[in-house]
């Protein structure tokens, strides 16, 4: 798992604004981003910045040009909220499969042809992608496209709770010239110069059941794309602790998933549950802590939190408790945390 994100993948999202005329200087500024990402030559560039502030440059970005897919769609003429609302419509379905299915029908009932998932499955493969578009080779959208692509995968693994192994990935586009910047996103064999723009994986994953819930589609959607950019994507590292934790989630402020309620939502019984996180190498409450010390550290990426709330959101009534906990998970005072993590993206 990585929270860095190259710098580049925000200048994409800059030039969009730029090109509609609007001053980004604020956006930069609320992302906590002291250079002009724009700008390769300024003494001050990075080439790396933190998924959290990509994230937030991406919503502010998107809300600005009122383009709320996520970047998952090639249409500007998608409505705000369209990606939202399609989480909401398929978050209770049984399975990838049918999530999938339904993903596509609203897609295609609702938008012109640019904006729509294109979904086919067969015995041996699903594959699922973008519709045949006519349009000009323009360099940006190639890479906007694979991206877009590379933001489906991640997604259909985190609506699972583990990673989505790939067996293809066609692209329309020619062979770019550095191709193994398309290898390392997928890990898998590549073809450009096809019909269509498409994942393939194996049909069996279609059957993995929803792990999530409205719950904790809130939360992922209040950070998008946050959650997709730090998730581990390798599927050698898929394993049932992976699902318990991706339902814990991130925010604990309404309490926190009981151990009978994940067992129920995985459909497999709480002994059965204890002995298969044992055989694994852990336990539920070590899962509990890893989730919060995570969801410590998302939070605490926050800057226009305190601390008190970032505990409150963590569950903690008492902010010393807190304190204690955290340092213990991490060995730093979240204080400690926060100040090295700002250091560290100035640097």
């Amino acid at each position: 798992m990585s929270d860095r994100v190259p710098t580049r993948f925000v200048s994409t999202l800059l030039r969009m604004v730029a090109d509609r005329g609007y001053d980004f200087s604020a956006i930069l500024r609320d992302a906590g981003l002291d250079f002009d990402p724009l700008d390769d030559t300024a003494s001050a560039y990075r080439s790396e910045i933190s998924a959290m502030q990509y994230s937030r440059v991406y919503q502010q970005v998107l809300h600005l040009v009122q383009d709320e897919t996520f970047g998952f769609a090639g249409s500007e003429l998608t409505a705000p909220g369209a990606f939202r609302m399609m989480c909401y419509c398929i978050i209770s379905c049984r399975n990838l499969g049918q999530a999938i299915q339904r993903a596509a029908e609203f897609y295609r009932t609702f938008f012109d042809e640019r904006s729509q998932l294109y979904a086919n499955f067969s015995e041996q493969y699903a594959r699922v992608g973008y519709r045949t578009i006519e349009r000009d080779e323009d360099p940006r959208m190639v890479v906007a496209d694979a991206y877009g692509l590379s933001l489906w995968h991640r997604f259909f693994g985190w609506l699972c709770g583990r990673p989505l192994e790939l067996k293809r990935v066609d692209f329309r586009g020619s062979e770019p010239a550095r191709a193994d910047k398309y290898e390392r996103l997928f890990a898998c064999p590549l073809y450009f110069g096809q019909a269509s723009d498409l994942l393939y994986f194996d049909s069996a994953c279609l059957a993995w059941p929803l792990v999530h819930t409205e719950h904790s589609l809130r939360e992922f959607l209040r950070t998008a794309p946050y959650q997709l950019l730090i998730m581990d994507s390798d599927p050698d590292s898929n394993s049932l602790s992976m699902q318990v934790k991706a339902m814990m989630g991130h925010d604990f402020s309404a309490g926190f998933p009981g151990f009978e309620t994940i067992s129920s939502a995985l459909g497999i019984s709480a002994p059965t549950l204890r002995r298969r996180l044992r055989r694994e190498g852990t336990t539920f409450q070590q899962l509990k802590d890893e989730a919060r010390c995570e969801a410590s550290i998302l939070w605490l990426d926050r800057p226009e939190l305190s601390i008190n709330e970032v505990a409150l959101q963590m569950g903690f009534t008492d902010p010393s408790a807190f304190h204690r906990s955290f340092k213990k998970w991490t060995g730093e005072t979240p204080g400690q945390f926060r100040a090295g993590r700002r250091r560290r993206d100035r640097s």
